[in-house]
């Protein structure tokens, strides 16, 4: 009886160590995702920023000038010509005509760097909807952009050729959803198609430097099915993967990734998020000459009994 009793009390440790490692691989999976995330938007504000922040000292100047423009006049005796000839000559000293020119143009282009960064917060409010309800209504459209926009230093011309992102929405309704999942689910395919056509443009650039650079892009579609179930499809024509690796792809701990840039949880966790909350699927295609395509499917209305329990999901590492 003793016996029985020591494996049961082994056998509850070893439960427990295994559930503790699971929270703390979905924990990493979730901070290297954050990292990505962060990267991202702090290259988009960078430069809206340093563009409003470099533009600050002219306008200094041209209020500065125009100030004391105005001083000049309010001191000046205006029926003594000798006091207009002053101000005059100090008009085209602060070279008044082009102050006046320059200064509107300045301060639109720093309104429209203050827009990018107010549309950069919004997108992100959106993709992590921490002011909302777990489980709503959204419009899907709506978190694919968000989540594109947060991406969109990887997607724009750098170091290489930019990323054609080639949309192709159907009019849907809103779709009941735990939106902040289902967008985790959106960047996790997003940054994969990324790092799949950032892996190619690097083979093609080893195997022929001669060669025209190809034009790689993605494609995102969506449509509704029967008027019950949302598809949603995130295609690339990235790198691609083997025969050996596509029956894996799902598989926990699995990536093609080098050490230290991803967990092999990503997929895993997607198609959970989407199963598991969303009783709909997540599916792979990898019948494409070149590239990758992951199709999404689940119902537009989730019925109020299939609705998880907040306590259930923690448990179950969502």
């Amino acid at each position: 009886m003793a016996t029985i009793e020591a494996q049961s009390i082994e056998l509850r440790q070893t439960l427990e160590e295994l559930q503790q490692s699971q929270a703390q691989l979905v924990q990493n999976e979730k901070m290297a995702s954050l990292g990505q995330m962060v990267a991202g938007i702090a290259h988009e504000i960078n430069n809206p920023v340093n563009f409003i922040y470099g533009n600050l000292n002219p306008i200094s100047e041209y209020v500065s000038d125009l100030l004391s423009l105005v001083k000049c006049y309010q001191n000046c005796d205006l029926t003594v010509a000798e006091d207009i000839e002053i101000c005059k000559g100090q008009a085209e000293d602060i070279d008044l005509d082009f102050i006046l020119e320059d200064l509107p143009k300045t301060l639109a282009s720093m309104k429209v760097g203050t827009e990018r960064i107010r549309q950069i917060v919004l997108s992100l409010r959106n993709f992590s909807r921490l002011d909302e309800a777990d489980f709503k209504a959204v419009d899907i459209h709506e978190g694919i952009e968000s989540t594109l926009l947060i991406l969109g230093s990887r997607i724009k011309p750098g170091n290489r050729p930019g990323i054609e992102i080639i949309k192709n929405y159907e009019c849907l309704p809103l779709v009941e959803c735990y939106p902040a999942q289902l967008n985790q689910v959106f960047m996790n395919l997003l940054a994969n198609a990324l790092d799949a056509i950032e892996e190619a443009i690097s083979a093609e650039a080893v195997n022929d430097e001669s060669a025209a650079p190809q034009t790689y892009k993605i494609w995102i579609s969506t449509l509704l099915d029967e008027q019950t179930y949302v598809e949603i499809r995130i295609r690339d024509n990235g790198i691609g993967l083997s025969e050996a690796t596509v029956s894996k792809i799902f598989d926990h701990f699995f990536t093609t990734k080098p050490v230290g840039k991803g967990t092999g949880l990503g997929l895993s966790i997607s198609r959970k998020i989407v199963m598991d909350r969303h009783f709909g699927t997540l599916d792979f295609n990898p019948a494409l000459d070149q590239g990758a395509e992951f199709i999404i499917q689940m119902p537009a209305k989730l019925k109020s009994d299939y609705v998880i329990d907040p306590d259930t999901a923690v448990a179950a590492g969502l």
